[in-house]
């Protein structure tokens, strides 16, 4: 492959329209093991919030994901036996990689979401708080006495 082709399919991996109308791959080799990509993330998807015994394999799943998408963009970057043929269809598994996690991290409250009631529950114990010592109540209920 020619350095020039090399780095028009590079700069297409990277584009942010780049998984627009791609698809999942229904399987992946992932780590050494094949994966039904399609499923998982549609049986994932399916639910609103993924459940607390399901969040660590979610977890680990997007983490092998992009893992594995790092692999095969150093593939791209570095084999230097790569033909153009061959770098096409890399670039495809990894649009459908990232097509894959975008899904999978859009699942659930997202970090800001996170955040807003982090802080929504300091600002209740604030309040909480300041009654407490406006009312004259400690922990222990209200204070008497001098």
């Amino acid at each position: 492959m020619k350095g020039y082709e090399r780095k028009q399919l590079l700069e297409r991996i990277e584009r942010e329209s780049a998984t627009v109308g791609a698809d999942i791959p229904e399987t992946i080799d992932v780590q050494g093991e094949e994966l039904d990509l399609q499923s998982f993330v549609f049986e994932t998807k399916r639910v609103d919030a993924v459940p607390a015994e399901d969040r660590e394999r979610v977890q680990e799943a997007k983490k092998n994901l992009r893992r594995e998408r790092l692999q095969r963009k150093q593939r791209l970057e570095d084999d230097p036996d790569l033909s153009f043929e061959e770098g096409e269809a890399v670039v495809g598994a990894i649009i459908g990689l990232d097509r894959a996690l975008n899904a999978l991290e859009s699942i659930g409250p997202t970090d800001i979401e996170r955040e807003v009631e982090a802080k929504q529950a300091a600002d209740r114990k604030r309040w909480m708080n300041f009654l407490q010592q406006a009312l004259g109540h400690d922990e222990d209920g209200p204070r008497t006495g001098p």
